[in-house]
């Protein structure tokens, strides 16, 4: 004969789990635990160099199409096409006084890196066109792209907290200290020094001009939120 069926069991009740495993809460991964993560030096480095690269890049691009950016590179720019001197040597002089601003309001790791980027990028845009050349650029062409590689550019500095002088100090500090975001103090500022340019530059330059500054500046308005990126 078979056994009986046995009536279904209640409810099992959970196993009690240990106080010591509640309590035991696995280490936040590195960079979500609220303090941001430091870069090292050869980050800083590569990205210093990348970030110069890049906006030497843009800047042989706007000689080659007759165009014009804004800050103090536009300046330069503005004295190079009316004077004939070197662009890297007007470019790093202009900057010069920047510096003091940036060591009292930035910092003196923020000074370094921009006075390193400010060097590396007169260095590059004056050696250059031995390097590179090219024979044919439409002004659309080398608006679009050179504002989104100055704009990539300006987001590496930024991103390791260095710039390349100038209006990008002012732009870096005024989003850091009051939250305006420095796409927009960018725009205003390199579109006012773009129409500067009426007097030496023909209008249908400064008008490509004008559209480079907003794609760069629309670009880092996009991508570099105040709050957004935690590394230093």
């Amino acid at each position: 004969m078979s056994p009986p069926l046995s009536t279904p069991p209640g409810p099992v009740a959970p196993a009690a789990v240990p106080a010591a495993a509640l309590s035991t809460a696995s280490p936040a991964p590195a960079g979500l635990s609220g303090s941001p993560l430091r870069h090292g030096r050869f980050e800083d480095a590569q990205a210093l160099f990348a970030g110069s690269l890049f906006v030497s890049l843009t800047l042989m691009l706007f000689a080659q199409a007759g165009l014009l950016t804004g800050s103090t590179a536009g300046v330069a720019f503005l004295l190079h096409y009316a004077t004939g001197w070197p662009f890297g040597a007007v470019f790093f002089a202009i900057n010069l006084p920047f510096y003091w601003f940036a060591w009292r309001r930035m910092g003196p790791e923020f000074t370094l890196k921009t006075f390193l980027s400010v060097a590396l990028l007169a260095l590059m845009a004056d050696v250059g066109p031995q390097f590179i050349h090219i024979e044919y650029l439409n002004p659309l062409y080398a608006a679009i792209a050179g504002g989104l590689l100055m704009g990539a550019g300006c987001l590496f500095l930024a991103r390791h907290h260095a710039s390349l002088g100038g209006a990008t100090i002012v732009s870096l500090y005024l989003q850091e200290r009051y939250g305006i975001r420095a796409g927009k103090v960018q725009m205003a500022i390199d579109c006012t020094v773009v129409l500067l340019a009426l007097w030496i530059v023909p209008l249908e330059r400064v008008a490509y001009s004008v559209l480079a500054a907003m794609v760069m500046s629309l670009f880092l308005w996009l991508n570099h939120r105040p709050g957004r990126y935690q590394g230093t």
